[in-house]
C-alpha cells in the first residue's frame, strides 16, 4: 500500500516555518541548505537558526550570502552547475568532521533561455538535479554518519509539465524552458524516491515537495507580460491576490519535511501544504504517478551517477 496519502498534520497552506517548528529545539543539529539566502531559502534559514540549528548556506554568490545573512549562518562556495565546485565544497565540508542532520536542496533556476553546462548538459536539469544529486552522494558519509538524517528535494508543481525525457534528457531536438523546467523537478521527486530506498536501512529519510507558488528572484527569467498572461499579476504588474504565499509560508514545508515528528516512520513521498500529497493525474493538486516510480526513480539514479562518475551506494 502506498504511503502517498494524507496523514491530517493540522497544518496548511496558511502555516509558516516558524509555525512548523514551535515546539521544536534544533540545538545541536547541523542543517545545510542551499541557495539558503535568496527567495524561500532565506526564510528556511532564518527558521532553523532560531530553533537552534546550525546553518551552513553553500552559495553560487558568497559574498552577497554573508550580506544577506551575517552571522546567521556558515557561507562556503559553490556552483550547483560546476561539478569540480561540488566536489571542492563537499571536500572542505568533509574535512571538517562534521556530521549532516538535515540537508535541503533549495536551489534552483526555472524557465531559463537554453543554457549549458558542464560537458553541454542543459542548465536546468544539471542545475536543479544533477548538481544536488552529486552534493548529496559526495556528503553522504557525513549523512550518514549519525543516523536521523534527512534529506529534502525541493521540488514544484512544476513536475506536471515533463516525465523524464529518457530519449533527450538533454533537448537536443528542440528546447522548451517549461518541459525542461518540468523534467528538472520530476528529477527532484525521483531523487529521493530512490535516495530513501537506499537510505532508510541506515536510518536517513528522504522527502520531495511542492513549497507553492511564492513571488521570489525564482521568475527572474520571466517577462512581465508572461506573468500577466498566467494570471500571476493584474495588468498593473501586481500580485493577484491568493495566488502567491509568502516567502514565511513558502519555506513551511520544506522546513516541516526536515524536522517534523509526524514524519517519523515515512520517505520517499512527495509533500505539499506541510502534508503528504495524494497521487493526481488530472489538474487537482497533488504528484503525477510517473515522478513516485520506483523503476524510474532506480533507472534515474543509474543515468545520473554515470552522468556526474558519483554514487555513493555503488
Amino acid at each position: 500500500m502506498s504511503a502517498q496519502h494524507k496523514i491530517g498534520t493540522g497544518f496548511g497552506p496558511d502555516s509558516t516555518a516558524d509555525d512548523v517548528l514551535s515546539g521544536i529545539d534544533l540545538t545541536g543539529k547541523l542543517a545545510i541548505v542551499t541557495g539558503g539566502y535568496s527567495g524561500i531559502g532565506v526564510e528556511t534559514t532564518k527558521a532553523l537558526a532560531r530553533a537552534g540549528a546550525q546553518v551552513v548556506v553553500p552559495a553560487r554568490r558568497p559574498d552577497a550570502a554573508r550580506e544577506i545573512l551575517g552571522d546567521l549562518a556558515e557561507v562556503d562556495e559553490l556552483d550547483l552547475g560546476s561539478l569540480d565546485s561540488v566536489a571542492a565544497f563537499a571536500d572542505r565540508f568533509l574535512a571538517s568532521g562534521r556530521s549532516i542532520d538535515i540537508v535541503i536542496d533549495n536551489a534552483a533556476v526555472m524557465a531559463s533561455p537554453e543554457t549549458r553546462v558542464g560537458p553541454g548538459w542543459e542548465a536546468q536539469f544539471a542545475t536543479n538535479h544533477l548538481g544536488h544529486f552529486a552534493l548529496v552522494n559526495r556528503l553522504w558519509p557525513a549523512i550518514a554518519a549519525e543516523g536521523g538524517a534527512r534529506v529534502v528535494s525541493v521540488s514544484s508543481s512544476g513536475h506536471r509539465g515533463s516525465d523524464i525525457r529518457w530519449d533527450d534528457l538533454e533537448f537536443r531536438l528542440g528546447y522548451d524552458k517549461w518541459q525542461a523546467y518540468g523534467q528538472a523537478k520530476t528529477a527532484n521527486v525521483l531523487f529521493a524516491v530512490q535516495l530513501d530506498a537506499f537510505g532508510k536501512d541506515l536510518g536517513v529519510r528522504a522527502f520531495a515537495l511542492h513549497p507553492g507558488g511564492i513571488q521570489t528572484p525564482l521568475q527572474r527569467h520571466l517577462t512581465r507580460d508572461e506573468m500577466i498572461g498566467y494570471g500571476w499579476l493584474d495588468e498593473h504588474g501586481n500580485p493577484v491576490g491568493g495566488v502567491f504565499k509568502t516567502p514565511e509560508q513558502g519555506a513551511a514545508t520544506q522546513v516541516w519535511a526536515a524536522t517534523s515528528p509526524q514524519l517519523d516512520g515515512l520517505g520517499g513521498v512527495f509533500l505539499e501544504d506541510c502534508e503528504v500529497a495524494e497521487v493526481s493525474t488530472d489538474d487537482s493538486p497533488g504528484v503525477r504517478p510517473y515522478a513516485i516510480d520506483p523503476q524510474s526513480a532506480e533507472r534515474l539514479w543509474r543515468v545520473s551517477a554515470a552522468l556526474t562518475g558519483v554514487d555513493a551506494f555503488a
